[in-house]
Parts: structure tokens; sequence; C-alpha cells
């Protein structure tokens, strides 16, 4: 029976070992989580790039089979047919392509988690706890039969 005490120690660490790791540990729950709303950020990030790549092929369908789309980015570029003459009013800033825009940069976030180094350091410390509070009863029955 008092090795089973002693062994109590050692299970706490275990038990603090195991839950902290599962919860929020590198490969835990809360890092799952955290990976799996990064998932569906890519996911979303993917359908907007779908939509901006459908709306560049439109675009460059029809500089492909339209005149008059050509004419029309030119004229967006700030070009002209020849002989026309353009009036340019300074300070409206330069022409812009609404069309240029391919999409945005996305960075992913890495899940945050417990270090296994401070998961294992508080197990150890748990584990002595547990073992110094056991030995500490022991010892006071010791002394209170005495």
């Amino acid at each position: 029976m008092r090795i089973f005490k002693y062994l109590m120690g050692l299970w706490t660490a275990v038990a603090v070992y195991s839950v902290f790791s599962v919860l929020g540990g590198p490969s835990g729950l809360s890092a799952y989580g955290q990976l799996e709303a990064e998932r569906e950020r890519q996911r979303a990030n993917l359908r907007d790039l779908g939509v901006v790549n459908e709306k560049l092929e439109n675009t460059k369908n029809s500089l492909l089979y339209d005149h008059d789309a050509v004419t029309v980015q030119a004229r967006l570029l700030g070009y002209a047919a020849q002989g026309e003459r353009f009036i340019r009013v300074v300070g409206l800033g330069t022409a812009r392509n609404p069309h240029a825009a391919a999409g945005r940069v996305y960075y992913t976030a890495d899940p945050e988690f417990i270090s296994d180094k401070t998961i294992k350091i508080a197990a150890l410390c748990a584990g002595l706890i547990a073992f110094a509070l056991f030995f500490l009863l022991e010892k006071l029955k010791a002394d209170g039969k005495e």
C-alpha cells in the first residue's frame, strides 16, 4: 500500500502530461481546431481566386476576339486611335485598369500551442507535488501515531 502512494506521483505526472498534450499540445485538439479554421480560410481564398480567374479569363477572351473591347481597354490605358487627340486634365490621377487585380496575397497562420517542453515541465512539477503531498501525509500519520 505504501508503494501505491508513491506511484500516485508518477501517475499524476503521466495524467497531466496526457491531458495537456491532448488539449493544448502541438498535435492537440486546440492546434487541430486552428488548422481546420486555416483550411477553411484557404478554401475561401481559393474560391475568391477562382472568381478572379474567371473574370481575367473573360477579359482575355474579349480582348482576343472583340475589337471594341481592345479599343476600350486601350483607352483605359491612355492610348488613342490614329488621328485622335487627347485632352488630358492634370490632377485627376492616372488611368487605372480595373481588371489588373489578380487576387490578394494570403499568408497562413501557424497554430498556437503549448510546447512539449513546457508540458513536460508542468507534468514533472505536478508529479513532484503529488509525491510531496503523499510523503507529507504519511509523515503526519506517522508522527500522529507516536
